[in-house]
């Protein structure tokens, strides 16, 4: 499952030193049971399964910026959605509709996150 997750996402998760700028800089890092450093540490060590159960999967906005920060380009984010496209491949469904965002909206997150999370789940 691991190869898969990295041919999806196309991020190398050995890149990273655990600097922890990505978890830093992330908006929805205290809803994160893991937060973006150890989900590519997990991922980096095949610990997949943790990952596939916990709701940190769905609390990544896709809002890039652990992406702007990741000193060596790691791309946690792109980690995250690959797990939930195996997940949402094995479970045979989407999550959450795109009316369903609204509903789950913290009015705390900045308004790129709330864009983030129309371009995920409309596709």
């Amino acid at each position: 499952m691991r190869e898969e997750i990295l041919r999806i996402s196309g991020v190398n998760p050995s890149k990273c030193m655990k600097c922890g700028k990505c978890t830093a800089t992330c908006p929805a890092f205290e809803k994160m049971e893991y937060h973006p450093h150890q989900f590519v540490d997990m991922v980096k060590n095949n610990q997949i399964s943790p990952l596939l159960e916990s709701e940190s999967l769905y609390c990544c906005m896709t809002c890039l910026a652990c992406e702007e920060r990741c000193p060596r380009g790691v791309k946690p984010q792109k980690l995250i959605e690959a797990v939930q496209v195996i997940k949402l491949r094995a479970s045979g469904a989407n999550r959450l509709k795109p009316q369903d965002v609204a509903e789950r909206l913290d009015p705390s997150l900045p308004q790129q996150a709330l864009m983030a999370a129309f371009r995920k789940y409309s596709r």
